[in-house]
């Protein structure tokens, strides 16, 4: 039996979210069979899954997508979806996915985070296969309990050597990764206080760009709970306000976390002078390389790589979902911290580990595609550039930024883009601050030149790129 007070309050909280305009809704695609990745066989060569030296077919499968007709209409007059209109009766009836017969819209898609190109990739998916036809899902638990298996201590130890580090642990997300840090933080306080509330002095300072990832505010926010904590904001990316916040700290255990490349702006964290800090103030720098690892520095070690800091970063939290195609997050960074996480992080503690599928295919994304195929790495930054020169647009990263600031405008755009056959979503509240809202376009590897010039003049038709002064939160596009 429903019940119904609870029913009502639900309804009346929704209706809350629907005049403030943050209900949200899916997007469904269509994810369909790829014959020209099936037909390639990739066989092991010296020990290794084949690699290629150039863009093949399938790799386009990653950015051409198709949404159904009743998709793009309840997209166009942003109607709510629960995705169910993708799903056919006899679909159900089987159990087994398919495409339903009907109308669909071919869209170019700049709205993911699958920066190399690599969630289409033959070699991952036979990893992925293989992994899965031997073991199934593999041991299914907590990492801590029997979850953790040779295939995880395999990709842990890759992980490592990308990132310069003693050791890694792996996490089920990314998000969960962050969080299991800065609560390991924060317990460092009340475990040297021997159970007793920490005096003032003997709490951990934490100081937090303003803009940084959901997932490190939260972190932060559970640890400040334990009152082990005390939480600094420093504004976006200022070196000068973080000094002189952390010159007039008194507490010894200094923390200091930033996103290296930021999620909804595209700009990079201050590395060179945030080094520089921490040979001054001796804090921990932790560093979440979530849009970094794999498409920054020579050998996609990510940002720290990039400009030449890996040894002043002290954690580094990645993930395997954006630029490795796969799923999941790490933390590399020493094997004490290592052993602190996994003992005291909630997160990682009581979360179920990654399936071994999983886990084999992000190896081969890591290890082997992202370390081979370079060509990915260049293609990217070939983009940026394309865009840089087409529009005049000061861009730094395959995040673009475009802020129109009002919600409807973003939403605007957002639909002209959509009929001109382009992916790109309108990011408004809560993610972004009202009067923010903005289109976020992302360039990947196996995105052509061609396209950037497509894209960019349907662009054109709903913002005027004269006058950007790109990349600050508060600078708006003129629609």
């Amino acid at each position: 039996m429903e019940n119904s007070f609870w029913n009502k309050w639900v309804e009346k909280a929704l209706s809350k979210l629907e005049t403030l305009k943050v209900l949200r809704s899916l997007r469904p695609i269509y994810v369909s069979s790829n014959e020209q990745m099936q037909q390639q066989q990739t066989e092991p060569i010296d020990g290794y899954y084949e690699v290629f030296d150039e863009m093949q077919p399938w790799d386009r499968s990653s950015v051409e997508i198709s949404i159904s007709d009743s998709t793009f209409q309840r997209w166009l007059h942003e109607i709510p979806s629960s995705g169910d209109e993708i799903v056919c009766r006899d679909a159900v009836a089987n159990q087994k996915p398919r495409m339903c017969s009907g109308q669909f819209k071919k869209l170019l898609l700049f709205s993911g985070n699958d920066y190399l190109g690599l969630s289409s990739h033959p070699t991952i998916g036979k990893a992925a296969a293989e992994a899965a036809l031997e073991h199934g899902m593999g041991p299914r638990g907590s990492a801590l309990i029997c979850g953790y298996t040779n295939y995880h201590r395999l990709l842990e130890s890759c992980l490592a050597d990308l990132k310069k580090k003693e050791d890694c642990l792996l996490c089920p997300t990314g998000f969960s990764a962050n969080m299991a840090v800065m609560v390991a933080v924060g317990s460092i306080a009340s475990l040297l206080a021997g159970g007793e509330k920490p005096l003032k002095d003997e709490k951990i300072a934490i100081f937090s760009d303003a803009l940084n990832h959901a997932s490190i505010i939260d972190g932060i926010r559970l640890a400040e709970r334990t009152k082990s904590v005390e939480v600094f904001v420093y504004k976006h990316c200022d070196m000068s306000h973080l000094n002189s916040l952390l010159s007039a700290c008194s507490m010894k255990k200094k923390v200091v976390v930033t996103d290296s490349l930021f999620s909804m702006d595209g700009d990079f964290a201050p590395m060179v002078e945030l080094a520089k800090l921490r040979r001054k103030y001796g804090f921990l720098l932790v560093l979440d390389d979530a849009h970094g690892t794999f498409v920054c520095g020579k050998n996609g070690g990510g940002v720290a790589e990039e400009f030449n800091c890996e040894k002043d970063v002290d954690i580094c939290i990645g993930t395997l979902s954006k630029a490795a195609g796969c799923h999941g997050g790490f933390i590399a960074c020493s094997r004490k911290w290592k052993k602190l996480v996994q003992s005291r992080g909630r997160s990682f503690i009581f979360s179920t580990a990654t399936p071994v599928p999983i886990a084999a295919a992000a190896h081969a994304a890591a290890v082997i595609v992202a370390k081979k195929e370079t060509w990915r790495r260049r293609a990217i930054w070939n983009r940026v550039q394309d865009f840089r020169a087409l529009t005049g647009v000061p861009i730094t990263s395959p995040i673009i930024s475009l802020i129109v600031g009002s919600e409807e405008k973003a939403l605007q755009a957002s639909r002209h883009l959509l009929k001109s056959g382009f992916h790109v979503t309108a990011i408004r509240p809560p993610t972004v601050p009202a009067n923010s809202c903005r289109l976020r376009v992302t360039l990947t590897a196996v995105h052509t030149t061609d396209d950037i010039k497509k894209l960019v003049a349907a662009i054109t038709g709903c913002i005027k790129f004269e006058g950007i002064n790109y990349h600050s939160s508060n600078v708006y596009a003129k629609l």
